[in-house]
């Protein structure tokens, strides 16, 4: 061997165990990430009624699923509104959730970086700022969004669990103020 790669070998070999480390650290983070989430796998679905800012009451059926993925796991939840003049209006989101630095608390991994890497979106932008979080039984994501103005609207879902589902209670917060709050149950299929 020369002197030359004699001199880069401790070197070559730092860097090789930094990265067997790193590996074994990003594992342990993601099973942490479905030791936590796994309670809550699964398909639920139920209905509500909405009421407005108007007072109308809307029915709603809502639905969610929650299941595991290589490095955390994902949300996917839709739900139909039912018009009074007898159109509906489904909407459909699918987030994954990657660990974040903090014990418990997720990022959201919405889009690919140049790396190839799940990052988050940018609130600065006009995109929703994603995270989710378990306490005691229960799953809760957030969703921020920044106003043109620097405004800003909240939306907060919290899944706890519950025999045969989930409770889901759900609200809306418009620069500290609750626009829209609604609560039902979930029933496991």
């Amino acid at each position: 061997m020369t002197a030359t790669r004699q001199a880069l070998w401790p070197m070559i070999a730092n860097v090789t165990g930094a990265l067997v480390v790193l590996a074994i650290a990003i594992g342990l983070m993601a099973t942490q990430a479905r030791a936590e989430a796994e309670p809550f796998y699964g398909t639920y679905s139920g209905s509500a009624e909405v009421t407005s800012l108007d007072g109308t009451k809307i029915p709603r059926d809502m639905s969610v699923e929650i299941s595991d993925t290589k490095d955390g796991f994902r949300v996917q939840w839709t739900s139909v509104t039912y018009r009074a003049d007898g159109k509906t209006k489904e909407k459909s989101y699918t987030i994954d959730f990657v660990p974040s630095d903090r014990s418990a608390v997720y990022a959201a991994a919405q889009r690919k970086n140049v790396f190839g890497h799940e990052v988050q979106l940018d609130p600065m932008k006009g995109e929703p700022y994603v995270w989710a979080r378990f306490a005691d039984q229960t799953l809760t994501v957030y969703s921020l969004f920044v106003d043109a103005d620097g405004g800003y609207s909240l939306q907060q879902y919290d899944r706890t669990l519950a025999d045969g589902g989930l409770n889901l209670r759900f609200q809306t917060i418009r620069d500290g103020e609750i626009q829209r709050a609604v609560e039902t149950f979930l029933t496991k299929d």
